[in-house]
């Protein structure tokens, strides 16, 4: 009976990327000089685990390429070999290769990617010479193909009660498989009972496995540990070790150079080379599949549904024997049902949340390779990375984050000679800080660099038609503009920056998210660009509103006021349109009944509402007929079952069962605020009816 072992490939693949992740933080953590033996032991066992499972699970590419990084760090640790430049860097680059092994692996095509650069930059550190880059091309017939070792036997003997702990000896058998570039397995079935006394939950068999290898005692030893009390093992050499590899290969393996590393940190050698043109296309590490749940977050979603049950049986009880005084115990016994059912939804949804520090923890060796290929000097500052964050916003937050970043590092910050003339120190920072602010996640990347040209930022729109000369922009949206499609201000395209896609991105990514980004920015000192994002995108606190006699949500975070406006708060403006004054302040507004096509809906805005919002930090109006009140929301896409519609972000079905649609407040912030001659006659003639235009307003 064979054990079916593809229902474990997708923790394996999901704990792999975990163990990648430990290992590039611990790798960059390293200090060229120190052999910080707790730090190596920790890189080590995230390798040797992945290691294991994946020789566990038949993906021998995996295993052995693995098996080589491990002969490195397994000498980094010891003592015998000490902690390079050199040596970080090819650790860093064959982590890459490693990663793009595991998510080739997803698709069975680890074969087609390219080891070989990387096990020649190991080969050349440990010494193990060039017949290792030569021969390193992966072939499925051989886990590994190595310099000359050594033969080694081991004699693997499981105790009887092995199977009662959960293991499996052939596990292990493979791991030690995979550590010889020959291997010669023997089983011992002497200890085999006759049928009648053979009992199915004890292990009688044993194995004796003859290696050759350069693997150390140690990493031998390492197949052994989560069955070490539990077995009894011998391991003892065959033949004496002899050189692993001769002077003149050593120098013939350094003549191959280590594979390029992406400046992002992400591309494997193998996946740049597709990206270039190749025969196949890299394989994309797909969205996280699973997420991993505390304990007393499952206990206490039993306990709401235990709660929940109790609520429902007190509420059918009633109803069943329904009488004249029941009213009171009934809406009791509905209240307790509705508390329960929206605590258990806060519970469900709060089960989806992760830690912003998932996207977080990419950017270090981002910073580490970009910072290298610039030649500038760069600290990164992670704060608040428990801040929590819908799964799906994680997911889509990666891309405007590693813009942000690059973009910092790039343009804001200065080179170590122009920082040090500036009287800063060389080393500039990077801080990336995410804080609940309100029912929003509030995300800062901020840089100590030379902050925006505003001027030079005003120059280049003109000289691309995007403003007037004659224009008047406040610095707000003098900085807003470096978010128009194409727009750049880098004297020179690079592989970095200059084509004026990425800032468009950000802003178009972080808008899908029903969210907000603001810039701010001090000559000299540096830029801090605000991320602003909802909790989650599938549920949303509401203000419905009617405007003739159909009702819409608009989202209750960017609620600020309602109010009934007099016959002289409202006016009109020449080149921007009508404004409600609020308090001695002039802010825009639009007519919803007008921009949803609704003749029905109230024109005087004396006699509706106007609803004040507030997005980008900056103030607008919409005018509604009435507002009906606050109530929680199920986002629906309305794109996948209709189509895309202005000024709306998706639809709901309200509790009476109408579908209502949800209004998109940064395309309404937009009407409101892009308003152009057409725009101001119909305003004045709007409002023409009931007052002369203020003659203060009107120029």
């Amino acid at each position: 009976m064979s054990l079916d072992l593809s229902q474990f490939r997708a923790t394996f693949f999901e704990e792999a990327g975990e163990h990648l992740l430990s290992m590039e933080s611990g790798l960059l953590a390293l200090v060229p000089g120190a052999n910080d033996p707790e730090q190596l032991n920790a890189i080590f066992r995230s390798a040797h685990s992945i290691k294991g499972a994946a020789a566990s699970l038949g993906f021998q590419h995996v295993a052995a390429f693995t098996h080589t990084l491990e002969s490195l760090l397994d000498r980094m640790r010891s003592g015998e070999f000490p902690v390079t430049e050199a040596a970080i860097a090819a650790l860093l680059t064959s982590s890459d290769t490693l990663r793009a092994l595991v998510d080739a692996s997803r698709v069975d095509d680890a074969g087609a990617v390219d080891t070989r650069k990387a096990t020649a930059a190991l080969a050349t550190l440990t010494g193990a010479g060039a017949e290792a880059s030569a021969h390193a091309a992966p072939v499925a017939a051989t886990p590994l193909a190595r310099a000359a070792g050594r033969d080694v036997e081991v004699r693997f003997v499981p105790h009887p009660s092995l199977f009662l702990t959960g293991q499996d000896p052939l596990l292990v058998v493979r791991e030690l498989v995979g550590l010889g570039e020959r291997s010669d397995v023997t089983c011992d079935s002497s200890r085999l009972p006759s049928l009648d006394e053979l009992d199915p939950e004890q292990c009688y068999l044993a194995w004796t496995i003859r290696l050759h290898t350069t693997a150390t005692r140690e990493l031998i030893e390492e197949a052994f540990l989560f069955i070490e009390d539990d077995c009894h093992y011998e391991i003892r050499d065959l033949v004496p070790a002899g050189d692993v590899a001769t002077q003149d290969d050593a120098a013939s393996a350094s003549a191959v150079e280590p594979a390029p590393v992406a400046a992002d940190g992400t591309a494997a050698p193998a996946s740049a080379e597709r990206r270039r043109g190749g025969e196949r296309r890299a394989v994309a590490a797909p969205e996280l599949a699973s997420i991993r749940v505390p304990i007393d977050k499952v206990d206490a979603l039993v306990d709401l549904v235990g709660e929940l049950v109790i609520a429902q049986a007190m509420v059918n009880e009633i109803v069943a024997n329904f009488h004249d005084g029941s009213l009171a115990a009934l809406q009791d016994a509905l209240g307790a049902l509705d508390r329960n059912t929206r605590e258990l939804q806060e519970r469900v949804m709060s089960v989806r949340m992760l830690p912003v520090g998932t996207v977080f923890n990419r950017f270090p060796r981002l910073v580490h390779d970009l910072s290298s290929q610039l030649g500038k000097r760069v600290r990164l500052v992670m704060e608040g990375e428990e801040t929590e964050l819908d799964k799906g916003m994680i997911e889509r937050l990666g891309d405007p984050l590693t813009h942000l970043v690059r973009n910092a590092i790039d343009h804001g910050l200065e080179l170590p000679e122009a920082r040090r003339a500036a009287g800063k120190r060389e080393e500039g920072t990077v801080t990336l800080r995410a804080a609940h602010e309100g029912g929003n996640v509030v995300i800062d990347i901020v840089d100590d660099g030379k902050g925006l040209d505003a001027a030079r930022i005003r120059d280049k729109a003109i000289a691309n038609g995007l403003v007037r000369a004659d224009e008047l922009l406040s610095a707000e949206d003098t900085y807003n503009l470096i978010f128009l499609p194409g727009f750049s201000t880098a004297a020179v395209v690079s592989d970095v920056s200059g084509r004026g896609v990425g800032m468009d991105v950000v802003k178009r990514n972080v808008e899908a998210m029903n969210g907000s980004v603001t810039i701010q920015s001090e000559a000299g000192h540096g830029s801090r660009f605000r991320l602003r994002l909802p909790l989650t995108l599938a549920i949303l606190d509401g203000l419905v509103v009617k405007v003739g006699g159909t009702a819409y949500v608009v989202p209750l975070l960017s609620v600020v006021a309602s109010l009934r406006p007099g016959p002289r708060d409202v006016r009109a403006i020449l080149g921007q349109g009508e404004v409600l004054v609020v308090r001695g302040e002039s802010i825009p507004f639009v007519r919803l009944h007008a921009l949803f096509n609704h003749p029905e809906g109230v024109v005087e805005p004396s006699q509706g509402i106007i609803v004040v919002l507030e997005t980008e930090e900056r103030r607008f109006g919409v005018l509604v007929d009435e507002v009906v009140g606050q109530q929680q929301v199920v986002i629906k896409n309305l794109e996948t079952n209709f189509r895309k519609l202005d000024a709306i972000m998706g639809a709901t079905i309200l509790g009476d069962g109408r579908i209502s649609l949800i209004t998109d407040v940064q395309e309404l912030f937009r009407i409101a605020t892009n308003r152009r001659a057409l725009g101001d006659v119909a305003a004045l003639a709007a409002v023409g009816a009931h007052q002369a235009p203020d003659e203060d307003f009107v120029s």
